[in-house]
């Protein structure tokens, strides 16, 4: 296995993390990054083979959970509750007790209310340029899942302003005031959402608390714990992952000069597919090995880590050809960007739904929408997103 320096934060790594995987991936499907101290999986058959292979998983094996700072003891009992980071059976049990609320049926029916709200925020633009991002590509999926979760709409800046702070704590530029930071948020969306779960336990409504409070699997139910840790993990991974979809989808659409005809109604999943797969919003997702286990030329120790680049996949040519190249007419092929196996992205179906609509939407109203200042991604390494995008309303 090869060693590769390059740090996560620096400028043009975070501008164009591409061309770093291409030298890595010639090496193997395998290479070791030195920055993070971790053996990296960067072809597309090693990243979707280990995304499925449950001899490796989220969880830490209990003789090896890490040890937690007092400081950090907040975040973390919250994320001890978190789908995303645990394996069966609980993974199992709460990921069914949330897929009964969070239906296929339910997030088609938000269709109309998705449109109606894309208008309403174009409508909003100022008349001369505006930053996408938070006037439209932000508002669309923190409106939306406050509205799924019966969270009053009124609390979305603050809404925001935790999921901002907590999804801090996965950049590779992580500080101790960010880590404070993201406590603090953890503690009063907490606070917030347990008020907010026990008035829906004895006024419920049509919305996805009452629906989570009332699922059961096996006879059991969501504990208030479990309840308080789904909602802040719907809002946060839906919210981060749809905003960079979005603008990075935008920023591609604009750039390449891709033809309207790429989003119209026959045309716009294959388009949404390939902006996912050509700049996805996450990067790296990382596994413990469960056991001793040579996979890819590479022997892993129970307890051993492997980062898994999502983004890297994402560009291979041996499954995309020309792969640094947009083309919305590629052949729609299964891409990385939500994942796979048991921890396929619950929330993959509403990002694409929001961006299916969101897209065409903005391109029909501004048909002469152009780019006024170059557009440039965040330092928020492992996640890959736009700092601003600035564009022309008129």
């Amino acid at each position: 296995m090869i060693a590769f320096d390059q740090s996560p934060t620096q400028p043009g790594f975070v501008q164009n993390p591409y061309p770093f995987y291409h030298r890595a991936r010639a090496t193997g499907d395998l290479f070791f990054w030195r920055d993070y101290g971790l053996p990296c999986a960067v072809s597309h058959a090693a990243v979707s083979a280990l995304l499925k292979d449950r001899r490796f998983g989220r969880e830490a094996p209990p003789e090896l959970t890490p040890a937690i700072p007092p400081h950090l003891r907040p975040f973390y009992d919250i994320e001890a509750h978190s789908m995303l980071e645990l394996e069966p059976p609980r993974h199992t049990r709460l990921r069914a007790l949330v897929l009964r609320a969070f239906t296929t049926r339910r997030i088609a029916a938000l269709t109309p209310e998705i449109e109606t709200l894309c208008h309403h925020l174009i409508d909003a633009f100022p008349p001369d340029q505006v930053d996408l991002l938070p006037a439209y590509a932000t508002r669309i999926p923190v409106i939306i899942i406050a509205r799924l979760l019966g969270v009053p709409e009124d609390m979305a800046d603050q809404l925001l302003h935790w999921s901002n702070a907590m999804v801090a704590m996965y950049q590779a530029r992580r500080s101790r005031e960010i880590e404070n930071a993201a406590v603090t948020a953890a503690q009063e969306f907490s606070a917030f959402l347990t008020g907010h779960i026990n008035a829906r336990r004895t006024a419920p409504a049509d919305d996805l608390i009452t629906h989570l409070i009332a699922a059961e699997q096996d006879g059991a139910r969501l504990s208030t714990d479990e309840l308080i840790t789904t909602c802040i993990l719907l809002l946060n991974a839906g919210h981060e992952a749809t905003v960079h979809s979005l603008g990075n989808a935008v920023k591609t659409l604009l750039e390449t000069n891709t033809a309207p005809a790429a989003l119209r109604p026959d045309h716009i999943d294959q388009t949404v597919e390939e902006c996912l797969r050509y700049d996805p919003p996450l990067h790296m997702f990382t596994r413990y090995a469960y056991e001793n286990v040579t996979i890819f030329g590479h022997s892993f120790a129970r307890g051993d880590r492997v980062a898994l680049l999502l983004g890297a996949a994402n560009r291979d040519p041996a499954l995309w050809p020309d792969p640094d190249r947009f083309d919305p007419d590629r052949k729609i092929r299964t891409n990385s960007s939500f994942g796979g196996g048991l921890h396929f992205c619950v929330g993959a179906p509403l990002a694409r739904l929001e961006l299916r609509i969101a897209l065409p939407i903005l391109f029909d109203r501004l048909p002469e929408l152009r780019l006024t200042q170059p557009p440039t991604y965040g330092n928020l390494y492992h996640f890959h997103g736009l700092e601003r995008l600035m564009i022309d309303t008129a």
